[in-house]
């Protein structure tokens, strides 16, 4: 098995040191990279630079400002109708999945990776992935950051500077560090 393999199939692997897997994140990194160096007035280029580093997404029907930065790419799908406002970071060791007409706010990251706590897994490379996944009309604030293995219901609102360590149910106002939820929302 290689370490992508284990990777994509939630098993403990190897980050640090995998030439594969080093190799992918160094492509999409620079992709990444000549797409905050690209204007936004240069959609066409912008366009064709998000669907190399996205290519499960539908770049046309979805808004992504710079700097924006992924780790793979190919684990990402993001629903029609969403915004990543700026310095957006998904760390997509497994797949991150944002609704339809998300709304992410400035300086977000979408975290997969897991670390063993024994320094010796650790500073070997070793790492697990969990999903996230969070459903349709989701706002998050400024500053949120989401953790691995965390769902996201429906309609739901992660106020500015949470840290979402467990699931969020749907029709909810949530904040803090962690993340709880503070209030059901009634829809009209």
């Amino acid at each position: 098995m290689s370490a992508k393999t284990d990777m994509l199939e939630g098993k403990w692997y190897n980050a640090n040191f995998d030439a594969e897997l080093l190799e992918e994140r160094t492509f999409v990194k620079d992709l990444c990279l000549e797409l905050d160096q690209t204007k936004l007035s240069e959609m066409e280029k912008r366009r064709e630079l998000l669907k190399k580093i996205l290519p499960n997404v539908e770049v046309d029907k979805v808004e992504i400002l710079s700097p924006f930065i992924v780790d793979y790419g190919y684990n990402i799908s993001i629903g029609e109708g969403s915004f990543l406002n700026h310095n957006i970071y998904l760390m997509d060791c497994a797949e991150i999945h944002l609704g339809k007409k998300c709304f992410v706010g400035p300086n977000c990251g979408f975290y997969t990776a897991i670390h063993p706590l024994e320094f010796e897994r650790r500073n070997a490379g070793l790492e697990l992935a969990r999903p996230i996944f969070v459903g349709d009309n989701v706002w998050f604030g400024g500053n949120v950051i989401v953790l691995p293995g965390v769902k996201i219901g429906d309609d739901a609102v992660i106020g500015a500077g949470s840290v979402v360590t467990k699931d969020i149910p749907n029709d909810v106002v949530a904040f803090g560090n962690p993340c709880k939820v503070m209030k059901e929302l009634a829809h009209h």
